[in-house]
């Protein structure tokens, strides 16, 4: 049995080392909004830090940090329980791995925002910021006028900077939402049919 929770919690622990690994690597190496290119225009790295959620959401103030910090540590909580709850009762391996991703990105990103505050030197404890540095913007044009409120306005996908622990849980996230059914498959028990016991002489 306890072979079952080897993986899950192995590929999480790798996901986190390797996200904190990044972000580490970019802030000691990259001055914030600098770019490195790896794809031209439509792939790069842009080092910026942001205050809140994934891919750069924000809920304000030092008050809105310290919740959603908290928020953050209950929520790692309770995933990692329901990840135990799932390997435990041998839900579909599929499932189980998504949730680690899940929880090795919201691990990731509290790293951050409890301790790079006190690490870098400039905030308090549980007031961190996120590093954020994957940029896509595989489009970039403009609304067509005809286009009703945005006409003729910038537009650009994709627009957010996000970084591994963002990815973990996005890709975690949608790949439940589309193997729902075979995720959370339930098997109706087999019903014995009596006259199948009955020999025949």
């Amino acid at each position: 049995m306890k072979a079952a929770y080897t993986k899950p919690f192995l590929t999480a622990a790798f996901i986190v080392l390797l996200d904190q690994i990044i972000k580490i690597w970019v802030k000691t190496h990259m001055a914030q909004l600098e770019e490195i290119h790896f794809l031209g225009n439509r792939g790069m790295l842009r080092y910026i830090e942001n205050n809140g959620m994934a891919f750069g959401m924000e809920l304000g103030g030092t008050l809105g940090k310290l919740t959603l910090t908290i928020f953050r540590i209950a929520a790692v909580g309770g995933i990692a329980y329901g990840l135990v709850h799932l390997i435990k009762h041998k839900y579909h391996r599929g499932l189980i791995m998504m949730v680690a991703l899940i929880l090795a990105g919201a691990l990731g990103n509290i790293i951050d925002s409890v301790f790079y505050g006190v690490i870098y030197h400039y905030a308090p404890l549980f007031q961190g910021k996120v590093v954020d540095m994957f940029y896509f913007p595989l489009i970039d044009g403009h609304f067509p006028m005809w286009f009703p409120i945005w006409k003729g306005e910038q537009f650009v996908f994709f627009r957010p900077i996000f970084n591994l622990a963002d990815a973990a849980i996005s890709i975690g996230v949608i790949m439940i939402l589309l193997n729902q059914k075979r995720y959370f498959k339930h098997e109706e028990p087999e019903v014995s049919n009596p006259n199948s016991e009955m020999v025949e002489d």
